[in-house]
């Protein structure tokens, strides 16, 4: 499986650089970097998504991702 999400995001990344405005290609692109762990591209290509297109459905998928970041479980720092 991650051949195939290193392959779409090859493909996105290439398809990205030829169409920059579309926001759709960029929340796509986002969710392969999500999926394959790498976060900060996930919310660049999210930001860039929303940038575009502030009713981008990547709105959402960045406050999830910066929802998960910014979790802290205090109990779990001080037993």
């Amino acid at each position: 499986m991650s051949d195939n999400l290193d392959n779409l995001i090859e493909e996105l990344e290439q398809y990205t650089q030829q169409n920059k405005s579309d926001d759709n290609a960029f929340f796509r692109l986002g969710n392969a970097y999500r999926k394959v762990g790498n976060n900060a591209q996930a919310i660049r290509c999210y930001l860039t998504a929303v940038e575009i297109n502030p009713s981008s459905p990547a709105k959402e998928a960045h406050k999830m991702m910066m929802d998960i970041l910014e979790f802290r479980n205090i109990d779990l720092y001080n037993p």
